[in-house]
């Protein structure tokens, strides 16, 4: 096959536009919909794309569009371009008077549920025209969109990257992770309270092949004890949550989690040595935005007084509206409303 030259001039920005909005909406009428064209100009741009490329990007089908193996490597190409494009109108905004942009953070959810929140709001406190994004999914999901730069950073547990030198990883804090039962729990009155008088009650752990899920089963092969029978799989905190509280269900939860809710605390059974490293994803050779500089920035101050909470024994005290505005007293607890973890 021929070398292809993409920098002769013939292939335009719009078309690098046009075959992603197609490869997203699936057909070429919704990619016309969704970029307010007529369908007969997208599909004329279309096959000049294919023209230049000398090959097919997408099958047509009954149920659509369906990128081709040289479809699929090119849009992934021009994700790319466009993002590092998107990137460099907003770097350019924010050097001249930094008080815009937008910041997209991918969350695995481990310290999402306190550690986000006050840090969004320290940030819109300081900067309140900048637009923050959360979009949570797995680190195998996320990192793509972070290499495509589509998203800024990943927030949560940290996962190895030895393989992965295109990535470099900023640690946060580390906690403690608890088991939790309701306050009136009859599990409380039995002294030298072990895990192996756990194993009758109701449990929720994380899904299989989570990080935390594989930590808890070691836990238990180390004591050589079987896993509960009676068991739910479950992230959403709001449903462990009300389990917990609700019923004679165990759990568990990183420490700040255990901590800051009413009606709920941990247990007098250690689950050392588990932890939960929390800390930032980035690209190794791609230096943040300045709107995801100073995300990170207040990511890593928040977190900073989460240690020493944690190092303290304490609780995660006051409130997103405390981090929004600046040190107060302790005024509660911090509510969260985002699964613990699920990487």
């Amino acid at each position: 096959m021929r070398e292809i030259d993409l920098l002769n001039g013939r292939l335009k920005l719009r078309h690098l536009v046009l075959v992603v909005a197609v490869a997203d909406q699936g057909s070429v009428l919704r990619a016309a919909e969704h970029l307010r064209l007529a369908q007969p100009a997208v599909t004329r741009s279309l096959r000049e794309v294919e023209h230049i490329l000398g090959v097919e990007l997408f099958t047509r089908g009954p149920r659509g569009m369906t990128p081709t193996l040289f479809g699929e490597a090119f849009v992934e190409h021009a994700r790319s371009v466009l993002a590092e494009l998107r990137r460099a109108g907003e770097r350019i905004t924010g050097l001249a008077d930094g008080a815009v942009g937008t910041v997209t953070i991918g969350t695995l959810l481990a310290g999402s549920n306190v550690l986000l929140p006050r840090a969004i709001a320290a940030l819109k406190r300081d900067r309140p025209g900048i637009t923050v994004i959360v979009q949570e999914a797995t680190f195998d999901a996320l990192v793509p969109r972070l290499m495509d730069g589509e998203i800024d950073l990943v927030l949560g547990r940290l996962n190895p990257i030895e393989d992965a030198p295109e990535l470099r990883q900023i640690d946060l804090y580390s906690e403690p992770v608890r088991l939790v039962a309701r306050a009136g729990h009859p599990a409380r009155t039995r002294p030298d309270l072990c895990l192996a008088d756990l194993l009758d009650y109701p449990w929720v752990l994380p899904l299989q092949r989570t990080a935390l899920r594989q930590e808890l089963e070691q836990v238990f092969r180390d004591r050589d004890l079987p896993l509960p029978t009676d068991l739910v799989e479950c992230t959403s905190i709001l449903t462990v949550r009300t389990l917990v509280h609700d019923t004679d269900t165990i759990a568990a939860l990183p420490e700040l989690v255990a901590r800051a809710g009413a009606g709920i605390a941990p247990l007098p059974v250690s689950l050392d040595p588990v932890r939960r490293p929390v800390g930032v994803t980035l690209p190794a050779r791609r230096p943040p935005t300045p709107s995801a500089r100073l995300m990170l920035d207040h990511l890593q101050e928040q977190a900073a007084e989460l240690s020493a909470q944690i190092a303290d024994g304490r609780g995660p005290s006051g409130s997103v509206a405390a981090a929004a505005s600046g040190p107060v007293e302790p005024s509660g607890p911090v509510e969260p409303s985002d699964p613990a973890d699920s990487d």
